[in-house]
């Protein structure tokens, strides 16, 4: 007797469509793009679409998630994406537990988990199912932060990440919510949050410090130039990737990381997309020192603690 696979009916996939809109936690945007990829190929077929604009950032995601799939069968993409969408309500319904202790928000930030104690503000970057990515609010609480961090009785301000990533960089829906203005006014309102961003951490009174927990992507990055120090895991990395994103260098990166690590360097990580291990960024001067991931917090909180009894000012 011949076995052969089981094929997700019609029905099934309908079904599947209808358990998505039903999922009590976002899957996030890789999931989301893959999801997208399958019912595109189960519906469609291959790629049929011109490829987007490298500006046009959110199409051109969508694009390479299904074109990615190839000459994947329809029958086999609906497949995938039932049992795509299984895994998703499954691990929905088991997750009914208690969330971090680093994600009970105190009253006034939902982004961040903010915290003074022995002489030092913790601001904790605090999506950790979307590995830290920067919505438009994460933005403003972070300015937010760090101008009560700037007037508090703290001697230093620290910036970290709650979960395995310290940043993933922009979350994606920040290039979904187009105003009434249309593309133009949205990057003109993009340009404002960003330069008022950046001015938050150039202006800084006291010394800010990165404890880079895990990965860094984007702006997590290229804003470390303007820290005072930055302390790294060993399991960190370094990743610009802009020109693959048609953008360029933000938070004075263009101007800091040739400093920092020599022109040459610079453009090997911020034109070529390079991606750095921590030691190499430590090596490139980007990154203070990398301690062992087994050890990273306690050995950085007690150099911490350190500082923080230092004469002030």
């Amino acid at each position: 007797m011949r076995l052969t696979a089981m094929r997700a009916s019609q029905k099934d996939f309908e079904n599947a469509m209808n358990q998505v809109k039903l999922l009590q936690k976002d899957p996030g945007n890789e999931v989301k793009l893959k999801l997208y990829a399958l019912y595109k190929q189960a519906t469609e077929g291959p790629c049929n679409m011109p490829k987007p604009g490298v500006f046009d950032l959110i199409n051109k995601a969508k694009w390479d998630a299904w074109n990615a799939l190839g000459s994947l069968p329809k029958e086999t993409a609906r497949q995938n994406y039932v049992d795509l969408v299984s895994s998703l309500s499954s691990s929905s319904k088991s997750s009914n537990q208690v969330e971090p202790r680093a994600d009970r928000k105190p009253p006034g930030y939902e982004t961040l988990v903010v915290t003074s104690e022995d002489g030092i503000t913790k601001i904790m970057l605090n999506r950790p199912t979307k590995k830290n990515a920067m919505n438009t609010q994460m933005y403003h609480e972070i300015m937010l932060a760090l101008e009560a961090a700037s007037k508090d009785d703290s001697s230093i301000t620290v910036l970290t990440g709650n979960g395995d990533y310290y940043s993933s960089g922009n979350d994606l829906t920040n290039f979904t919510d187009i105003p009434s203005g249309g593309a133009e006014e949205k990057a003109k309102n993009s340009a404002i949050l960003l330069r008022n961003f950046v001015g938050c951490f150039i202006d800084f009174p006291k010394p800010l410090i990165a404890m880079v927990n895990g990965p860094a992507v984007g702006i997590s990055v290229t804003t470390l130039g303007l820290f005072d120090a930055v302390y790294a895991t060993d399991r960190a990395t370094f990743h610009t990737p802009f020109s693959h994103l048609g953008q360029s260098p933000e938070g004075c990166s263009s101007y800091t990381f040739p400093k920092i690590m020599s022109s040459s360097k610079a453009t090997e990580m911020l034109i070529f997309g390079k991606k750095l291990t921590a030691r190499e960024a430590c090596a490139q001067g980007l990154v203070t020192e990398v301690f062992p991931d087994s050890t990273f917090q306690k050995e950085v909180w007690t150099r911490l603690k350190a500082y923080a009894k230092l004469p002030p000012n």
